[in-house]
């Protein structure tokens, strides 16, 4: 223990001006930072030192330094003082200058009880006390640093309560997963109440388990239980672990004695995912006010899929750890209750949710039945497992509930998130959700400063607050129908919402004082008047130019779309008031490639939106310039990391790290003066901001100075990145998102979703505006709820948006380009009627009506909008985008005709009517009538088309049944019964001139402008039809604003709805204004060159069944697209390819699309020759604009990533560039690339990488493990490798079940390479199968992305013989060494206290299990925590060769990995080659190589123990043994199972043989024992030998206590491993201590300083050569932790094994004997426990008599062992509290020394099949009972004693009180004289006070007068002694107690009764009562005698 006293400081710099500092001192030791140090038991080496920081305290962001100072500890290491002062130190600044400022401290130090000083540290001479620097990086200081345990502060006046924002790291997949949730209770504290019995329930994600039944206020449970899941991650991050604590006595319903709740996020945010033996904090759910309930300590953990496992490591003073300072709170947190004021003042928008039925009825009766009102809304709030509700209210849309939802909460809470759902209430089904949102704590509160009513500006965190702020709702559509709804749960809260779906006005407050009265309450009236200021509305203006819609997959019912924002502009929701928020609608066309598109050309359609919301400006600006400077950061950052990457020169580089680091000290924050509507929020965030960009400004400042290494600043960059990004969440964002909806007809089809502040336009900066305010940008649309995760794109669009408050509207004129023009329209509508066109016979329509035909318009009822007035006169203006020709934008088309033939039944086919059909049966004109159309010339003559379901001459049958007169069904075969039949005649056409089409166009069609149609419906065309049946043409008439210039007139449009009135009444007064008013933007257009350079792709996924793909390019650019060639079988395609759009018209201009040009997009599709082509992804690349094509500037390929399903699938080299042309200049674009075929341009020189010649080696060992392909073994393969357009194939394997290596391992290719890493293709390997016939299939394959790895300098020499082989080629094969065997007798004394596991024990830092191990000197083994091949060091153990997976196939369940089919074993070297021929080429690599032929060896596999496994059975316990499998060999250890136990020390070694490397991989596993049903498999892993045998890392087999075991001594082995590196053998010198080797000398003296030298081990040659060898990065002696995986969960960890396996070649001889590693055996130990006496008793009962009395008896027992309960006779009548016993208790038990550990085992039930083995802490409870005859017995106190660490008693009962104990009941680290362990004492006598609780207050309740003894089962027999006080009644001899005489039972008695009862307390009233009958007696008898006498007395008075 190290504690530091920080007394005082002096001179500290002023850090700002005219404030003084507020300092603390951070003491860092190793990285700790408080101020008492618990070493854990580790002692303090002379190099040790204390770093003395003294800050200014900040309250948020960083704390200022002031100064720093470094202390040696060398004077404590070396135990020459025990404590030192320094006084004045001085402080240092961060550049070593001293500030002039000084502290003064105390340092002491108590060494470990285990520690020897060590005075001669070689160490210790060097460390004196420099003032050295205190480098403290950029660390944020955790609350801890001011801790209040520290002795220098009184207590901690600034408890945060709010807890950190911690970073969170889940970068996980939105996608379910497995999650293992372990949850292990070690142990409880504390506990309230007498004489309980606890139990633990834990309760996980709807799964509970329990803990076994235990006793007592302090019970030791240690079980662990495990909670499989599988769900989305964040549903999981929301649920939360409850552990609660409950009283079980079997009489009553459990009580619940505490709880602690956490969220299962809190436990994954922390490091590692775990929570690691932390105690924590019960308290009582329902009763706020009370305290602490106890303590119970647990470990946590989150094991996900490919998640190491944590492994839990025992500290030695674990069992004395310090509770508070171990809190999962730390108790600086105290958790206070608090109350969450939710205020819900009202809601608006709220969609229809009930059927309109009831209302309908109503109106049909002409009661006023009210629509919009169909929704009953009430809001839920939800927060950390508490639920509270609003009243409903009922049939309101616009509800003001007006009330306020008090949550009572825990604070800090574990919970990160208050839910507030809005619900419609149903009568009789269940309520629908309406809409849901969270309120994330994390963001509306901040740790940081002094809650509790210090005021200043420090203040910086804060408590939760937010608003009075609307909340937006978002969810699905919000179109009501009575049927289900499809995106219900996007209501939920789950997936992002698709429409708007109503707002709530809340406000949330925090509370810190006691509860509130009611859980739900109305919010006075003034807080309603308050929030009225927030709900000040404004006007805005939203206007949106779509400048393109492309990439639609098929075409259809026209399209049209909507914007919205809020409910304004939802053109289906009857409640707002219409807008022009639709386009006109239009029909796409075919792009002449791939894609459809919408005609718009340069009449943009324009959508204009005003709503009115609070003007929120201050918060929204904040955010933007936020974003601003973020947005600027990361492409400087992006810019940087490519820099890195292309390995520019340093001088570049640093001129790009100086300008990202100057922009960010150049961007800062706007003020927030001078808003009426702040909120408290508000105000906070700003502090926040401001402190955190000025924390990330000095940042970047002192950054500029001082950094040195460019690269190592990228994280602290990255760090700020993210920092802005939090800053920049507003959770007060009261504006809606704007939607945007794409609508097929009625039909809402996709939707985007943009937030609205980034189209925000403010006056404040141009900062302040939004990144997309006024810009055109490109968007992809979604579906909703879209399951394929945007497999296919709907449609990109091209928009322009600008959102602004309409006082601003003028500045929209600087934001728009070209002319808005706007126009009024209608439609005339005729039919045809007995041959002549008229308005009779139009039937449902009108004769003027809008575009769908459905509303009736007429001309004269149109008024210009207030502000615009007509220009012109209406017109005749056809509608483009709706006439579809079906030849529209295609390069080729085919004209079909129908030729059709009738007949009767069978009789001759004759021409039928109508001779000439379309597909549709229509009539059509003849082949011969059919012209070519201009622009097209014929390929070819009419034909009979023969490629379809038809007979050989081109014929279909059919059938027709009346009414219709052509048949519904045709069929190729002909029967007698059919009567009709056609056959198509096709002949194709190619477009000629591409130019020319656009200008004719436009001309033909009807010269009146008439559109006709066969139907009522869409599809109008422009030629009449003879089937034509209505037509109609379109009237304009255009409108211009009135004396108002500008484009922002348009805004002035609203209002033009409701001028069409109509006759009947107010029924239709709302008229949809899109459908009658179109306002379209005109454009100028140029044209533009596009020269798209596709390069290569690498990692596509592979989707056809023979592990590739083909895969191919569709490129788009806005209304074009073309594709690449297709690349047959591969996943790596190379394309070199250049596509060129000749020209590209785009609108508008130039210096604009400069700016933001339109994406090109690639999606990449694999070839199919059947079926559909298959979509691998998408890709978008962003194109360089030339705006002349003189531009000295070359787009530069970059790999961009390829995107399926939100996931990454591979990359593409891509770049682009845009040229805009100038009218008729042909000859400045650039050269045409050269052709590789015909229409193949390659990718032009300068643009595409520069190669250089490479070569190539690759080692190909063999190929292991490969799978059958289509049922037939791969019996002979062969490798072939292609990298960059090259290939070489090796060798055929002859037989792979004989030898599966190679024949000739080396393979050589020569091939040109792109000199720059990033450019260079991979390595692809595919492996041959040889079959018969000739039949070559691909069997697997493997793609190597990097070379980097592989690439070496050809002139250094390597040498590739592993360590054991090369033992074996230096060895003649009949060696056999013996070391001499010199073992004194001592060994078996030492046995008793040394073993393996001693040693095992030493290593893991388990220093109480390996006792004296340590002291004597001995080697320790490495424990790693990991497997060995995942040691960094150790490099995979793949120096030799690595290990390729081999894949094929097709990805079948796309979720998945394609399967692993066998692995290639194998190594690469690349290196550069010269050009000049004449150079001689470098020497090859790999040389020297083993000989590949199988070896036969020894293999022990040393099994040590399995951890944390999981369960498999009901008890969440598990039987596990090992099963091992090698080759064909496997061996099954079922008899030694380890029954219930998931932690089973096994301590077993298994000897096998195998060749390798048919036998490489070694399979252990573990299984659970079923006695009636299968045995369940737990998990297994596998081991690789070969790679193991192969390494150069080979094993190193040390000496434990144990002898040497390998075959070779260590000198041998190292003169081996000089061969091997080449240099020349050691020397060894002065008798074996001293040796030279490699040029560096060594001496035994300076390996074995310090150290005891034990008397075992070796002579000092081989001593030293061993020291020389672990210096050499071989693996040492070592136990390496493998994890189980099982195929029912692969990805998660089934729980570890500890294990190590050997290998010894069998050609070498036999090795030495195995190591015994069998588990230690506990020893049976006997507790006497004598008890003499008690006193100061609780008298508890009332005698007959009326005294206080108690009749006392003793009861003890050993926790763990309650059946053995013993108890003493009664001291009857007890009256002063004293009671005599002389009697004795004896408790057997198994005890483990080495553990201190007592073992018990015992049936858990009377069913039970085994023993279940626990491990309990030897403690003994004695209790003190008052006997009751006829009740049951009253309990009065009890004391509970550690074995271990026993409570030292009192030596007379005087002394005896509670403070005793409560100084082992506060768990402080003992002093060394406060516990002794009664196994060393052996015997121990006095008084211990026992403890009861009255009124919730421990009081003493008697006090017991023991000796305990502790006897060996030797020493039983020796020293005898019976129970109570049986015979043998001896050691010591017990006489019956000498009891008062008043001690007796009255019952049996009675003598004794009377006389100590009766007598003793009545003696005065007997007496008196006897004297009384006496003198009544005497009275009587004289009364009696008297008249006798007195007569006698007068009849003879004289007698």
């Amino acid at each position: 223990m190290l504690r530091v006293v920080v007394e005082s400081a002096k001179g500290l710099p002023k850090s700002k001006l005219g404030s003084t500092p507020d300092p603390i001192a951070n003491i860092i030791f190793k990285g700790k930072e408080v101020l008492e140090f618990d070493l854990k038991g580790s002692v303090l080496d002379s190099s040790s030192y204390i770093d003395v920081i003294v800050k200014d305290y900040e309250t948020i962001g960083k704390d200022k330094f002031l100064g720093s100072a470094k202390i040696s500890l060398k004077d404590l290491a070396t135990g020459q003082v025990k404590s030192f002062p320094c006084k004045d130190l001085a402080l240092v600044n961060e550049k070593g200058q001293a500030t002039g400022a000084t502290v003064s401290l105390v340092i002491h130090y108590d060494p470990p009880a285990n520690a020897t000083p060590n005075p001669n540290d070689p160490q210790a001479g060097d460390a004196a006390g420099d003032s050295g620097t205190g480098e403290e990086g950029d660390e944020d200081i955790p609350d801890a640093g001011q801790s209040p345990s520290a002795p220098g502060q009184p207590g901690n006046p600034n408890q945060r309560l709010v807890k950190k924002n911690r970073k969170l790291n889940r970068p996980l997949a939105n996608k379910p997963q497995d999650f293992q949730i372990r949850v292990r209770i070690l142990e409880g504290r504390q506990l309230p109440g007498n004489n309980i019995k606890p139990v633990v329930k834990v309760n996980v994600c709807g799964q509970t388990h329990r803990t076994r039944i235990k006793r007592g206020n302090n019970p030791f449970f240690d079980e662990m239980f495990f909670y499989n899941v599988n769900m989305l991650p964040s549903d999981l991050f929301d649920q939360y672990v409850s552990i609660r604590v409950y009283d079980s006595f079997s009489l009553r319903a459990d009580s619940l004695m505490g709880e602690f709740k956490v969220d299962v996020g809190f436990i994954y945010d922390e490091p590692a995912h775990s929570v690691m033996r932390k105690w924590l904090l019960l308290n009582d759910p329902d009763e706020s006010s009370s305290g602490a309930r106890g303590y119970l300590k647990v470990s946590m953990f989150i094991v996900g899929a490919g998640d190491e496992s944590q492994v839990e490591k025992r500290d030695i003073n674990d069992d004395q750890d310090d509770i508070e300072s171990n809190l999962l709170l730390p108790a600086g947190v105290t958790l206070r209750w608090v109350t969450l004021s939710l205020k819900v003042f009202r809601a608006e928008d709220i969609p229809q949710m009930d059927d309109a039925f009831i209302q309908s009825l109503k109106g049909m009766f002409g009661v006023d039945g009210d629509k919009k009102n169909l929704v009953d809304p009430f809001v839920e709030a939800h927060f950390a497992g508490k639920r509270l509700c609003t009243q409903v209210i009922e049939k309101n849309a616009n509800p003001e509930w007006n009330q306020m939802l008090n949550l009572q909460v825990k604070f800090p809470s574990m919970c990160e998130r208050i839910k507030l759902t809005v619900f419609d209430w149903d009568r009789l089904t269940r309520n629908d959700s309406i809409g849901t949102i969270y309120l994330n704590l994390a963001k509306i509160a901040s740790s940081g400063g002094e809650v509790q009513g210090k005021t200043g500006e420090s203040e910086v965190g804060f408590l939760p607050a937010f608003g009075p702020c609307y909340i937006n709702l978002y969810g699905s559509p919000r179109e009501f129908t009575g049927l289900p709804d499809p995106y219900e749960e996007l209501n939920y809260g789950k997936g992002e919402g698709v429409a708007y779906r109503g707002r709530i006005l809340v406000e949330l407050s925090t509370k810190l004082e006691g509860k509130a009265d009611k859980t739900v309450e109305e919010i006075p009236s003034d807080d309603i008047l308050v929030a009225q200021k927030y709900q000040r509305r404004r006007k805005y203006c939203l206007c949106v130019v779509f400048h393109s819609a492309s990439m639609l997959q098929e075409p259809g019912e026209p399209i049209q779309f909507e914007v919205s924002i809020g409910n304004y502009g939802n053109k289906l929701d009857t409640t707002c008031k219409p807008l022009a928020s639709t386009t006109q609608y239009s029909c796409a066309v075919f792009d002449g490639n791939h894609y459809y598109y919408l005609p718009w050309a340069n009449a943009k359609p324009v959508v204009v939106i005003t709503s009115f919301w609070e003007d929120i400006s201050h918060r929204l600006d904040a955010v933007n310039i936020i974003l601003y400077i973020a947005e600027r950061l990361q492409s400087n950052i992006t810019a940087m990391k490519l820099a890195i990457l292309a390995k520019v020169p340093e001088n570049r580089l640093a001129e790009i790290w100086l300008r990202l680091v100057n922009q960010v000290i150049e961007d800062l924050m706007p003020e927030l003066e001078g808003h009426s509507n702040l909120t408290s929020l508000d105000i906070q965030m700003k502090k926040l901001r401001d402190s955190t960009l000025q924390t990330i400004m000095e940042g970047a400042k002192s950054m500029r100075e001082e950094a040195t290494e460019i690269k190592d600043t990228l994280g602290d960059i990255e760090g700020w990145l993210d920092k802005l990004k939090q800053l920049a969440e507003e959770p007060q964002n009261s504006m809606p998102d704007v939607i945007i909806w794409m609508l097929r007809g009625e039909k809402r089809v996709a939707y985007s979703r943009i937030p609205a502040y980034q189209l925000l336009y403010s006056t404040y900066s141009e900062q302040a505006c939004g990144q997309f305010c006024g810009r055109t940008r490109n968007v992809f649309m979604q579906y909703p709820m879209d399951k394929n995760k945007g497999l296919k794109v709907p449609v990109q669009i091209r928009v322009n948006m600008w959102l602004g408050l309409s006082a601003d509207e003028k500045k929209f004129n600087n934001f728009s380009e070209g002319t808005f023009s706007v126009f009024a329209e209608l439609y005339e509508n005729q039919a045809y009627m007995l041959g002549k066109w008229g308005t009779t016979g139009l039937g449902l329509r009108y004769k003027c009506s809008d575009v769908t035909g459905k509303l009736k318009l007429k001309q004269e009822n149109f008024i210009p909008p207030r502000g615009w007035e007509w220009e012109g006169d209406w017109f005749i203006d056809p509608e483009k985008g709706l006439l579809t020709e079906a030849d529209a934008g295609h390069t080729e088309f085919m004209d079909e005709v129908f030729q059709n033939e009738t007949r009767f039944p069978g009789g001759e086919w004759k021409p039928a009517t109508e001779p000439y059909t379309d597909v549709n049966g229509e009539k059509t004109h003849t082949p011969e009538e059919i012209e070519c159309p201009a622009g097209w010339s014929w390929g070819d003559e009419w034909t009979v088309d023969e490629n379809r379901a038809v007979d050989e001459k081109g014929w279909e049958y059919g059938i027709t049944i009346p009414p219709d007169d052509k048949p519904k069904s045709w069929v190729p075969a002909e029967k007698m019964y059919h009567v009709h039949r056609r056959r198509r005649v096709i002949r194709p056409r190619k477009r000629t001139s591409a130019a020319g089409t656009t200008t004719e166009k436009r001309d033909q069609g009807d010269p009146e402008g008439w559109e006709f149609s066969s139907l009522i419906g869409w599809k109008f065309h422009r030629q009449e039809r003879s089937a034509d049946t209505i037509r109609r043409r379109r009237w304009r008439r255009k409108m211009a604003p009135a004396g108002r210039l500008g484009a922002s007139a348009i805004f002035k449009l609203e209002g033009a709805a409701l001028v069409i009135h109509s006759r009947h009444g107010s029924f239709s007064l709302f008229v949809m204004l899109a459908l009658t008013v179109g306002v379209f933007l005109s454009l100028g257009s140029h044209l533009y060159h596009l020269r798209v350079y596709v390069y290569q792709a690498r990692n596509l996924i592979a989707m056809d069944k023979d592990s590739f793909s083909d895969p191919y390019a569709h490129v788009s650019f806005l209304h074009m697209s073309k594709t690449t060639e297709t690349i047959k079988a591969t996943l790596n395609p190379t394309w070199d390819q250049t596509l060129i759009f000749q020209d590209v018209e785009i609108y508008g201009d130039p210096q604009k699309i400069a700016q933001y040009p339109p994406d090109v997009v690639l999606e990449f599709y694999d070839k199919d020759q059947v079926g559909k082509d298959e979509l691998l992804g998408r890709s978008v690349c962003v194109p360089l604009v030339k705006l002349n094509p003189g531009m000295d500037q070359t787009p530069k390929l970059l790999w961009s990533p390829i995107i399926q399903k939100d996931q990454q699938a591979g990359e593409v080299l891509v770049a682009a560039e845009l040229i805009l042309k100038d009218k008729g200049n042909e000859t400045d674009l650039p050269l045409v690339p050269p052709k590789r075929a015909e229409n193949l341009y390659m990718v032009p020189q300068g643009i595409r990488p520069v190669v250089q010649l490479m070569a190539i080696e690759i080692l190909a060992w063999g190929l292991r493990n490969m799978k059958p392909y289509q049922l037939a073994t791969v019996a002979s393969p062969s490798l072939v490798v292609e990298c960059g357009g090259e290939m070489v194939q090796s060798a055929v394997i002859k037989n792979m079940k004989k030898c599966p290596n190679f024949p000739g391992s080396v393979l050589f290719l020569k091939v040109l390479l792109p000199k720059e890493e990033m450019y260079t293709p991979p390595i692809v390997l595919k492996v041959i199968d040889h079959r018969p016939f000739g039949r070559k299939p691909v069997v697997g394959q493997c793609t190597i992305d990097t070379l980097e790895e592989f690439r070496c300098d050809p002139y250094i020499k390597m040498v590739y013989l592993s360590l054991s082989v090369a033992l074996m080629a230096a060895f003649p094969h009949d060696t056999r060494i013996d070391m001499e065997d010199r073992r004194p007798l001592l060994e078996a004394q030492e046995k008793e206290t040394v073993d393996w596991w001693s040693k095992f024990y030493a290593s893991i830092g388990d220093h109480e299990k390996c006792r004296p191990y340590l002291q004597k000197g001995y080697d320790t083994l490495k424990v790693y925590d990991k497997e060995l091949e995942n040691v960094p060091e150790f490099k995979q153990l793949t120096d030799f060769c690595n290990t390729f997976k081999l894949q094929r196939g097709k990805n079948e369940d796309e979720e998945d990995d394609p399967s692993v089919v066998g692995e290639f074993k194998g190594s690469f070297k690349v290196y550069p080659l010269s050009d000049d021929p004449g150079v001689a080429p470098p020497p090859r690599q790999f040389r020297e190589l083993p000989e590949s032929v199988p070896q036969e060896c020894l293999v022990r596999i040393y099994v040590v123990r399995g951890i944390d496994l999981q369960p498999k059975d009901n008890n969440g316990q598990c039987d596990p043994y090992i099963k091992i499998s090698l080759g064909k060999k496997s061996i099954e250890d079922r008899d030694n199972y380890l029954p219930n136990t998931t932690n089973p020390v096994f301590g077993r070694m298994f000897e096998m043989s195998c060749f390798l490397p048919q036998d490489k991989d070694l399979k252990i596993s573990v299984y659970d024992y079923d006695l009636l049903t299968r045995d369940e498999k737990v998990g297994e892993t596998v081991i690789d030998l070969e790679n193991r045998f192969l390494s150069r890392f080979g094993d190193l087999f040390l000496s434990g206590i144990n002898q040497w075991r390998d075959h070779l001594k260590p000198s041998q082995i190292l003169q081996n491993l000089a061969r091997l590196k080449g240099v020349p053998p050691p020397r060894l010198e002065d008798d074996g201590k001293a040796l030279s080797f490699n040029g560096t000398q060594y001496t035994l003296a300076q390996f074995e300083a310090n150290k005891e030298i034990h008397q075992h081990l070796g002579p000092a040659d081989e001593r030293i050569s061993l020291h020389v060898l672990r210096t050499h990065g071989l693996v040492p002696e070592h136990v390496e932790t493998r994890t189980l995986f099982s195929s029912f969960q692969p990805q998660l960890s089934q729980g570890c094994l500890q294990m190590w396996v050997d290998v010894f070649p069998k050609n070498m001889g036999l090795p030495g004997p195995p190591f015994d590693i069998v588990p230690r055996k506990a020893k049976k130990y006997f507790l006497r426990a004598v008890v003499w006496n008690t006193s100061d008793v609780i008298l508890d009962e009332t005698s007959i008599t009326g005294e206080r009395m108690s009749d006392i008896y003793v009861k003890g027992w050993m926790p763990g062992m309650e059946e053995d309960k013993q108890k003493t006779d009664v001291h009857y009548r007890s009256l002063d509290g004293d009671g005599n016993f002389n009697w004795r208790f004896v408790f057997g038990f198994e005890y483990l020394p080495a553990e201190q550990l007592c073992l018990v085992s015992k049936k858990e039930h009377f069913w039970s099949l085994d023993k279940t083995e626990f491990r309990i802490p030897p403690k003994l409870i004695v209790q003190i009972w008052d006997n009751d005859k006829f009740s049951l017995d009253d309990y009065l106190g009890t004391v509970e004693l550690d074995l271990r660490k026993l409570t030292p008693p009192a030596k007379v009962s005087k002394t005896c009180n509670l403070s005793m104990m409560e100084e082992v009941m506060d768990a402080r680290p003992p002093k060394s004289d406060l516990a002794n362990s009664l196994f060393a004492q052996k015997s121990v006598r006095g008084w211990w006070p026992c403890v009861t609780e009255q009124d919730g207050k421990k009081v003493l309740g008697g006090k017991v007068e023991m000796t305990l003894e502790i006897v060996s089962e030797k020493e039983v027999d020796e020293k005898p002694a019976g129970k109570g006080r049986d015979e043998p009644n001896m050691n010591p001899k017990l006489d019956f107690p000498k009891r008062p005489d008043t001690s007796f039972f009255w019952f049996t008695n009675p003598c004794k009764t009377m006389k100590f009862i009766v007598w003793r307390r009545f003696k005065w009233l007997f007496i008196g009562l006897i004297l009384l009958i006496l003198v009544l007696l005497f009275v009587g008898i004289l009364l009696y005698s008297l008249p006798n006498y007195i007569s006698m007395k007068i009849v003879k008075p004289f007698k």
